[in-house]
């Protein structure tokens, strides 16, 4: 029997293209709900209690309120896509190169990682754990994104205001992704975060200077380089590069839509300075991507099925 699958936000930018890359595979029956439907609370509770698994394409409050409207008690799986339970106990990081397969196949509870922590994260968390860098060291991270990250609203505004050209925000310095930044990469203290957005769609790189002279030890970028490698040797959704390109962009025109994770490490001549540099789709391994993957992880599909694999991005 095939897994029926509820996706309570169906008609968002994560939620039409988690549709679109379930779409016509055998394993899933899609739970559907009409658009007189999709906001009353009891044709949604129906819909969440009678899927395998829920996939919550939601605002913070509304998923919360999903996940109550299942109880604690409900056999119905969830898959999490908004930033609501990402630290939240008795839930797995959905991100399966970090936390492991096989903790993501027997989950019930899953958070899907935000777009930016998953580029800051794929790139730094191994280097914590494989002790080149420290854990109580002062990070800053420096990221853009193509402006589908912000949902609906969002993207109303850049189509409809042509003269934006670069927005900066989260100036308060208390973006809601640090915490699963700072829990999630094991650091003592949270990363500088300096998030922006173009007018482009989709597209999105993350990036961490780093001045390695300082630190303790003497680590190389070579050595950062090889860490990498090695962790993500057996990883189908993430490709570490061994040089990195005279420069890297965001194409406003016919944006590349793939799953996959590009992760690079820029060196200064004389190795004491590096950029780690990630670049993903912040609505595939950023977003929808990510959730199908654990999807598929936790109803024992292949793991990029349904997926646009890095190699086959154009």
């Amino acid at each position: 029997m095939p897994t029926r699958v509820f996706i309570d936000g169906a008609a968002g930018t994560t939620g039409l293209e988690i549709h679109q890359r379930l779409s016509g595979r055998e394993a899933f029956e899609l739970v559907l709900l009409d658009d007189a439907e999709r906001k009353d609370p009891a044709a949604r509770a129906d819909a969440l209690s009678a899927s395998d698994i829920a996939i919550l394409c939601l605002p913070d409050d509304a998923a919360r309120e999903a996940v109550s409207l299942l109880g604690p008690d409900s056999a119905t799986r969830i898959i999490d896509a908004s930033s609501a339970h990402r630290t939240a106990p008795g839930w797995i990081y959905g991100f399966p190169e970090l936390v492991g397969r096989r903790t993501i196949a027997k989950a019930a509870r899953v958070s899907n990682p935000g777009c930016y922590p998953t580029g800051f994260l794929a790139l730094l968390a191994p280097l914590i754990r494989a002790r080149l860098l420290p854990a109580d060291g002062s990070y800053s991270v420096n990221a853009v994104s193509g402006f589908s990250g912000g949902g609906n609203a969002m993207i109303e505004r850049y189509e409809q205001d042509r003269g934006i050209a670069f927005r900066t925000y989260g100036l308060e310095l208390s973006h809601k992704h640090l915490p699963e930044m700072k829990v999630h990469a094991g650091l003592d203290h949270a990363p500088v975060f300096s998030p922006a957005v173009i007018p482009a769609y989709r597209g999105m790189l993350v990036e961490i200077p780093l001045s390695l002279g300082p630190m303790r030890g003497k680590v190389t970028p070579d050595d950062l380089l090889a860490a990498l490698k090695d962790y993500y040797q057996n990883a189908p959704l993430v490709r570490v590069h061994d040089s990195v390109p005279a420069e890297m962009t965001i194409r406003r025109d016919q944006p590349v839509e793939h799953d996959g994770l590009d992760l690079y490490v820029a060196a200064s001549p004389e190795g004491q300075q590096a950029r780690l540099i990630a670049s993903l789709d912040n609505l595939g391994k950023g977003a929808s991507g990510a959730a199908v993957q654990s999807l598929n992880l936790m109803t024992g599909e292949p793991e990029t099925e349904g997926l646009t694999l890095p190699d086959s991005a154009a």
